[in-house]
């Protein structure tokens, strides 16, 4: 995970290199544990899920403290599990393995739960598309399928070389899941891009 990606003044995150942003679901609520300066802990917002090939990034209406987005890479993701209560709304739960700065002790940094709530509207566009996407990004890297717990220092951008055009094109589009799917990619005009997970690498290539 990391806490409050690069963001361009429309809310939509910077993209990585080669990274291809699949769709947007606005109308769901976030909730993610151990995040400093928050009190218990934990956070709970509003706001929009983008999923790439790379990553999951949560964007809240409002910030929360100092909060105001949390970047989940698909090959930290694990134990994810779909939940259909009978009295409550539909909802994606797991945990996520920290990206650890290179400078830096993994033991400085714990493994998050996160829940995504779906608060509006169905799901039945996100959720497959979700869970195939994680599979393939696993399948393509299957040496980290495991997780980042046994090695903390895999490249979260390896998840690049994914193929998910085809995925996207064959796509079910449930009439009642507000899910955005991009046909093209969004701020295409924008050639900023990031190269790695650490700070202050966002730039312009010629």
């Amino acid at each position: 995970m990391a806490l409050n990606p690069q963001l361009f003044p429309n809310g939509m995150p910077v993209p990585f290199v080669n990274e291809m942003f699949v769709l947007a679901r606005d109308g769901v609520e976030f909730e993610v544990d151990k995040i400093p300066g928050t009190h218990g802990g934990t956070v709970k917002a509003k706001g929009t899920i983008y999923l790439s090939n790379i990553r999951m990034v949560f964007v809240a209406n409002k910030p929360v403290g100092n909060f105001f987005a949390f970047d989940m890479p698909l090959l930290y993701v694990h134990g994810e599990k779909f939940s259909q209560p009978i009295f409550y709304c539909n909802n994606i739960s797991g945990r996520v393995e920290p990206v650890v700065p290179d400078n830096e002790h993994r033991a400085l940094y714990s493994t998050q739960s996160f829940k995504i709530l779906f608060k509006e509207g169905g799901c039945g566009t996100f959720i497959p598309l979700f869970f195939n996407l994680i599979g393939s990004v696993r399948q393509y890297n299957q040496h980290v399928s495991a997780a980042a717990m046994q090695q903390p220092r895999v490249d979260p951008l390896q998840a690049a070389q994914t193929p998910v055009d085809e995925m996207m094109r064959h796509a079910y589009v449930d009439p009642n899941d507000p899910t955005r799917i991009f046909l093209q990619q969004p701020n295409s005009e924008s050639q900023l891009r990031r190269r790695t997970y650490q700070p202050h690498n966002t730039e312009n290539p010629m």
